[in-house]
């Protein structure tokens, strides 16, 4: 475990709060939360399914955000979270699998990777998401972060058609500056045939979520195999956050 301070853990009259995993056992709960989701619903192939676990090189190098139900303690939202100086020991964002990061990696200040976000199937429709948002705003905030980036994906059991469909309206409104565009190791495949007139699907909740907040998408998706997803890349500059998403979740932590 890294040595970073912990957020203080909000249980006061809250039926959700945040919290850092401070324990081998608190991240092991978060991997079998991210396993259920990614591995059992969404039929990813991860490492450490034998054991019921999404695991991987990078879990020991990042800080594991974690939203836990107050009355038993269970994780209902995990999300992992990897600074600069801890991406350096691990080798490398885990993004740089995906895309050729240099323009992210030349931007000036500190940056702060977000990367397996889930909610438990029975808290996506409460406030888990947001309180889990609260939580890395603190984050932020504490470790001064100039800019956050991190993945946010779209299935593909159509073959793409979706997530093309998505990425239409993505490049009409929401693309970053183009010295921010990173390039896809894997593309997209073609589109089935009669397919690509497709015009609008909706955004899906983590998408939505990101650019309530302010991202823009950094260009085109990669194509992520093992969980059979299209990866959008997205950028947040801290210092632009839309205010009105703030005022609701965000502005207590990140201006106190």
């Amino acid at each position: 475990m890294s040595a970073i301070p912990q957020l203080a853990a909000r249980r006061a009259r809250n039926r959700l709060y945040v919290e850092l995993a401070t324990t081998i056992d608190d991240i092991r709960a978060s991997q079998a939360l991210r396993y259920q989701v990614f591995a059992e619903e969404l039929g990813a192939t991860v490492k450490g399914a034998e054991h019921g676990h999404d695991e991987d090189g990078y879990d020991p190098y990042c800080q594991h955000l974690l939203v836990r139900e107050s009355g038993s303690g269970r994780i209902v939202g995990s999300t992992r979270l990897l600074l600069d100086g801890q991406a350096r020991k691990a080798g490398g964002f885990y993004s740089a699998s995906e895309f050729d990061l240099e323009p992210i990696l030349d931007l000036p200040g500190r940056r702060l990777e977000v990367g397996r976000t889930c909610i438990d199937p029975a808290f996506r429709q409460g406030a888990a998401i947001a309180v889990l948002w609260s939580g890395m705003a603190e984050f932020v905030k504490s470790h001064q972060v100039d800019w956050l980036f991190g993945c946010a994906s779209i299935e593909m059991d159509d073959g793409g058609v979706v997530a093309q469909a998505i990425m239409n309206r993505v490049r009409q409104y929401a693309l970053t500056d183009p010295d921010c565009r990173v390039v896809p190791h894997s593309p997209l495949p073609a589109l089935p045939a009669g397919a690509e007139h497709t015009v609008a699907a909706p955004l899906p909740p983590l998408l939505k979520a990101y650019f309530r907040l302010g991202a823009r998408a950094c260009g085109e998706p990669c194509y992520d195999p093992a969980f059979n997803c299209a990866d959008i890349l997205v950028l947040v500059n801290v210092k632009e956050i839309d205010s009105s998403y703030s005022r609701h979740f965000l502005d207590r932590v990140m201006k106190g």
